[in-house]
């Protein structure tokens, strides 16, 4: 394999190669965050899925408005207007399906600056539900449901909002300056991918392109870009992984467990999602090689850790509620359907699932076309597949993979009651599936490398600049569904994005421009990587002597506790 496992440091001054790598990973991190930011300043205010509930609980924490029981959290005032003046109830360009009875967006002008609302302590706030009355007798768009979730990601949104001067801002300036914190959270997930496959193979090639594989899924760049607790689900997620990958390579330092431990419970006081990567831990310690003991302590650590953290939230559902996880909203089954069989509910919820994966954008409303989705799932698949048959790590990509298959399968599981009781299928997104980012790439990213080899290297500048291609058509479709309305041109839509955006249109030009020239940088810095050439490994083993002969001399001998490196 190229390059060098990230169990052995390599001085980048002694190797062309690695400095090549960290440059290049550094402008591909880079352009990943931006991609965000271009979702962030593109999409319409709150057309994705749940926004303006999100944005009201982050300020009703950030305006001390504490958090209700599931159910009995409403929407307030300031987000109320926010919604009317973003004209949510319109219909975008693009949407799958028209409905003549809904007004078009683009038919909608957009308001001046100055007449948008501000929130503020007289608005933020709803008013709290009556006494004796229910939230099930409103209509379910006035209900908050957020406060089924535990409040972490709204306490640190609400901490950014306070932090940057933007509790009391215009709302559209708020939900910016949301979206940008949530684009901020995605900016370690490539970095986490590419250290844990350079760690289970030592190719530099397979970690470049592990680092881009979100480029490949427009759907991140578009949720990952707006307010969402999905995005610390996703960190959590990422972090989770790449932890499992230390341990699966031999780390059995108790601190190493601890900060397992650490973020399964931030992603569990973040969403339920978390739960699905408890068999991941376990199975990683249970198919490392060493000391039983050490092995169960480090479960016992991990496990002990996230209870303490976040797992005393669902634990106190369950006792206290009888529930894992309570209901939010009122029911939204206005009328029962007959169930039509096992099979159109598995074809219905795997075509769902897959659409919104990778590109279902808005609320779910501007669809990837069928041919696009489905070759990049057989394509994920496949690879992934080859990664576990043939791949360099074989029982570590396996255990990996449990996370999104877990989630998976989860999905599946929770939305069946509803279709079994009502017939209808609900909530059934590819988001949910986003914790599992980091294991998809790093299988992906490995199953190339089984299938190429040494070939990877001059192969990994195309897949680069696929993956490039692919952010940018997805921008584009984004951009068309959202702006560009019938017998419209590319100007008029151009002219009615800067309308609506908080940003002047000089200033999309800009954060545009710089995108492309990362864009551009990264590329080139992709194709130098793969033409730097590594020290040989008998200069390599020589400079090692000399480093481990140094710090022989002069510092008392100290170990891991595992045999592994920190």
């Amino acid at each position: 394999m190229e390059g060098g496992s990230g169990a052995y440091p390599v001085d980048v001054r002694d190797d062309p190669a690695e400095a090549a790598y960290r440059r290049a990973l550094a402008l591909v991190t880079a352009l990943v965050a931006l991609v965000g930011v271009l979702w962030a300043v593109l999409t319409p205010a709150f057309r994705a899925p749940d926004e303006p509930q999100h944005v009201n609980s982050v300020l009703r924490l950030a305006y001390g408005g504490g958090w209700p029981a599931a159910g009995e959290a409403l929407v307030g005032p300031a987000v109320d207007e926010a919604r009317d003046q973003a004209a949510l109830a319109s219909d975008v360009p693009g949407r799958h399906l028209d409905r003549p009875d809904v007004p078009p967006f683009v038919g909608v002008p957009p308001l001046d600056d100055a007449e948008r609302g501000t929130v503020s302590a007289e608005n933020a706030l709803a008013d709290p539900v009556p006494p004796g009355s229910s939230t099930r007798q409103l209509d379910p768009a006035a209900v908050d449901q957020m406060t089924q979730h535990p409040p972490l990601y709204y306490a640190l949104a609400a901490g950014v909002l306070q932090a940057t001067g933007m509790a009391e801002a215009r709302w559209d300036l708020q939900l910016l300056t949301l979206r940008l914190f949530d684009v901020a959270l995605l900016l370690p997930l490539p970095l986490l991918t590419a250290a844990a496959v350079r760690r289970l193979s030592g190719s530099r090639p397979a970690a470049l392109v592990a680092a881009s594989f979100t480029l490949f899924v427009p759907q991140v760049g578009h949720i990952l870009g707006s307010v969402t607790n999905d995005a610390l689900v996703t960190l959590s997620g990422a972090a989770i992984g790449y932890l499992c990958v230390r341990v699966l390579t031999g780390d059995l330092r108790l601190r190493t467990a601890a900060a397992l431990g650490v973020v399964v419970g931030v992603g569990l006081l973040t969403k339920v999602m978390a739960v699905f990567a408890l068999p991941v831990v376990v199975a990683a310690y249970a198919v490392v090689a060493g000391p039983r003991g050490r092995r169960t302590l480090g479960v016992l650590v991990a496990g002990g850790a996230a209870v303490a953290i976040g797992g005393w939230w669902w634990l106190r559902n369950l006792l206290v509620l009888g529930t894992v996880q309570p209901v939010g909203i009122p029911d939204r089954f206005l009328d029962d359907a007959e169930p039509r069989g096992l099979w159109y509910f598995l074809r219905i919820v795997v075509t769902s699932l897959t659409r919104s994966f990778f590109g279902n954008l808005g609320w779910l409303e501007l669809r990837l076309p069928d041919a696009v989705f489905w070759t990049a799932a057989v394509v994920v698949a496949v690879l992934c597949a080859w990664a576990v048959v043939r791949g360099p790590a074989r029982a570590a990509t396996v255990v990996l993979l449990l996370q999104p298959v877990a989630l998976w399968c989860g999905v599946l599981v929770n939305a069946w009651p509803d279709y079994a009781a009502h017939g209808w299928i609900s909530a059934v997104q590819g988001r949910y599936l986003f914790a599992g980012l980091l294991a998809l790439g790093t299988g992906t990213a490995l199953g190339l490398l089984a299938l190429l080899g040494p070939r990877l290297r001059r192969a990994a500048p195309w897949v680069f600049g696929a993956a490039c291609a692919a952010a940018a058509s997805g921008l584009a479709f984004g951009f068309w569904g959202f702006y560009q309305g019938p017998d419209q041109s590319v100007a008029d839509a151009a002219a009615r994005w800067a309308g609506w955006s908080p940003l002047t249109g000089l200033q999309l030009v800009l954060v545009g421009s710089v995108a492309v020239l990362v864009g551009v940088a990264a590329v080139l810095a992709v194709v130098r990587c793969a033409r730097a050439r590594p020290v040989s490994l008998t200069a390599r083993s020589a400079s090692d002597a000399e480093h481990t002969a140094a710090a022989t001399a002069t510092t008392p001998t100290t170990t891991a506790g595992n045999g592994s490196s920190s």
